[in-house]
């Protein structure tokens, strides 16, 4: 869509470093949709990655100075993080159409990206193992690999999960290969989801308005609230180490944002039996008994 339109005629060793950010520039002026919005930084990001690529294997397979040398990439906002309360969770299942109960709960308590559920077939359910096979995703209507290498994974079924999914078996199992269809057995547009069942259901249930993703984020703070392994969300959520979880959650766990080594002494009571006093000036005095 946009490196042939601008790059597709033109010899490769004469792109210049002035071209590159010049056609970085104008991808900032683009607008889509009805609204008209700008690319985002991070689409803006992904579009010039391969361009990046093929300069820099270009350069060293043709002996000319690679032009992307030392273009850094735009600068993100952090990821707007609005996770559902767990009360919120339940009131949203509970509220939503009876025919989407299962799709929503499986996401909320799986972590799963859009494109992962969408696309997600029942060859990938193994119930005897209770785990969700993810090794495909549906991205414009194509089923493609996943978004990244280690979004190849295996997610562990937790028994909410584990009985939805056989509650969904009975429903779409004889009439398609995706576990969450639509009536005709196609899988899922998730514009057409988001529109008529997301947003429709938050605002009767008189939930703040916010994206469907939401439900992956709202896995990752349950998860680390409940004080599951770091290692083992980042394994579920197809993260190849704990730095995003840290970095993105930690506001959202409680006990991860206390910083008055009230965990440790409770740690440590617990393990001995502490008696208290005061002395002679009334200061505290602990001793074990």
């Amino acid at each position: 869509m946009y490196l042939l339109p601008k790059f597709d005629t033109k010899p490769i060793h004469l792109i210049k470093k002035t071209d590159v950010l010049a056609f970085r520039s104008s991808l900032a002026k683009v607008t889509y949709g009805k609204a008209n919005k700008h690319l985002s930084a991070a689409r803006i990001n992904s579009i010039m990655v391969p361009l990046g690529m093929i300069l820099k294997e270009a350069s060293k397979r043709y002996h000319f100075e690679n032009p992307y040398y030392d273009i850094k990439s735009l600068k993100e906002p952090k990821t707007d993080i609005q996770p559902f309360t767990l009360e919120e969770v339940w009131t949203f299942i509970n509220g939503v159409r009876e025919d989407y109960r299962n799709y929503y709960l499986v996401r909320f308590f799986t972590g799963m990206r859009t494109s992962e559920i969408d696309g997600l077939t029942w060859e990938n359910i193994d119930f005897n193992r209770r785990e969700i096979v993810i090794k495909q995703a549906l991205v414009k209507g194509k089923i493609v690999p996943p978004k990244t290498e280690e979004s190849y994974r295996a997610i562990q079924m937790s028994p909410w999960v584990y009985e939805a999914l056989v509650e969904q078996q009975d429903i779409t199992y004889k009439r398609s290969d995706y576990v969450f269809c639509s009536h005709t057995g196609e899988p899922l547009d998730y514009n057409n989801v988001n529109k008529r069942v997301w947003h429709p259901t938050l605002k009767i249930l008189g939930l703040k308005k916010r994206n469907a993703y939401q439900t992956r984020h709202t896995a990752a703070t349950l998860w680390l609230a409940a004080g599951e392994s770091p290692e083992w969300i980042a394994s579920q959520m197809g993260h190849s180490t704990t730095k995003m979880l840290f970095n993105t959650y930690s506001r959202y766990v409680p006990n991860m944002t206390r910083q008055d080594g009230s965990a440790f002494e409770a740690l440590v009571n617990r393990s001995q039996m502490v008696q208290s006093s005061t002395d002679k000036d009334g200061y505290l005095v602990r001793r074990r008994v």
